[in-house]
């Protein structure tokens, strides 16, 4: 898939939950990639090449270039 958000000739291939995803961007913030993806579900993990990401986090943190992105969706039962 890709996605423009600029008019530049910047871009960063990145690899989203196994799959390998290319942005025509230099970077994204975690909120962006949400909302491009389209990952609207409450209750969510995500983590930048093994480390976690927390939800006040997610405007300011940035995604570059070759990094390894996992969302996952925290179910609950009973």
């Amino acid at each position: 898939m890709k996605y423009f958000l600029t008019n530049q000739n910047e871009y960063m291939d990145i690899i989203l939950n196994n799959n390998k995803e290319h942005f025509e961007v230099e970077n994204l913030s975690v909120d962006e990639l949400l909302k491009v993806k389209k990952f609207t579900f409450k209750m969510l993990i995500v983590k930048i090449n093994g480390k976690v990401v927390k939800q006040p986090e997610y405007y300011n943190t940035y995604i570059k270039d070759g990094d390894n992105v996992t969302v996952l969706h925290l179910i609950s039962g009973g």
